[in-house]
């Protein structure tokens, strides 16, 4: 009898175990969650680029990352991989962009930043993060960024979608950043991973929007730590640089306390813009 009620109970206890959903799970959309809010896992990448897989679970060869640069920046990467998104500011300025925000952890602490040291960024903001925190697209807005549109819930396949569910995406996104800050131009548009293909890109620019790359990438999202992700920005910048910074998307202290000390270096050497509001 008491081998019985013992074999009774570890079945019950593997069918609950199988009933209980893996929390660690990653979720379709792209994005792990826990309780600091979304972590995107689809980021840039300076190896071999792989296909993404298309809405029929094929893959698209034109979906692909944009591939990097010998250095890793993606510099070297050319037009047919970008399919004409800008990877550079076009003038002696450089600019600072920062990815995958709004986050109520980290984004405050780069605008504060910015604020001390006076200088004007672009934030690819992703709509469901606009969503949950309007109050911190308009902080960005106030302090005189610009806005930049970095898909819905940064899709890296969204580039292999048809027209429509790429436009619905990109659209979804202003309504949610507009939600918050009606009048803001939403003139540049980022692809999620880089992962640029010429649907995205043109709907992209259908839609009144810029599709922006960059050219300097110190993979702040690999974590290497404020000193490496320091040292990569201020050895690979030069005039015209697009810097890929984030301040969402997982843990971004080490970004914040390295811009501290990126910035009164690029300060003394280039002048510093947030990217124009009228790319044309």
């Amino acid at each position: 009898m008491t081998l019985v009620v013992a074999a009774l109970l570890g079945s019950a206890y593997v069918l609950g175990r199988s009933l209980v959903p893996d929390q660690s799970q990653r979720h379709a959309t792209g994005a792990t969650t826990n309780a600091d809010g979304p972590h995107y896992a689809d980021q840039p990448s300076g190896g071999e680029p792989t296909a993404v897989p298309s809405a029929s679970g094929s893959a698209s060869p034109q979906a692909r990352p944009a591939e990097a640069g010998q250095d890793g920046t993606g510099r070297d990467a050319g037009d047919d991989k970008l399919f004409g998104a800008h990877a550079t500011t076009g003038s002696p300025r450089l600019a600072l962009t920062f990815d995958d925000g709004p986050d109520p952890r980290y984004t405050p602490q780069v605008l504060a930043t910015l604020r001390e040291f006076d200088v004007r960024a672009t934030f690819c903001v992703v709509g469901e993060n606009a969503q949950d925190h309007p109050d911190l697209i308009q902080a960005i807005v106030n302090d005189g960024h610009t806005l930049c549109n970095h898909s819905w819930h940064h899709d890296v396949g969204l580039g292999a979608r048809s027209a429509d569910a790429i436009r619905a995406d990109l659209l979804r996104t202003n309504a949610a950043i507009r939600a918050a800050v009606p009048n803001a131009p939403i003139v540049w548009y980022r692809q999620p991973g880089g992962a640029w293909t010429y649907p995205v890109v043109s709907v992209a620019r259908q839609l009144g929007m810029t599709p922006l790359h960059w050219s300097v990438d110190p993979s702040d999202w690999e974590l290497p730590g404020a000193g490496k992700i320091t040292a990569t920005v201020l050895t690979q910048a030069e005039p015209g640089s697009v810097v890929l910074l984030h301040d969402a998307g997982g843990d971004r202290q080490g970004t914040v306390d390295a811009l501290r000390r990126i910035l009164p270096d690029l300060i003394a050497r280039f002048q510093l813009e947030a990217l124009p509001t009228d790319p044309t």
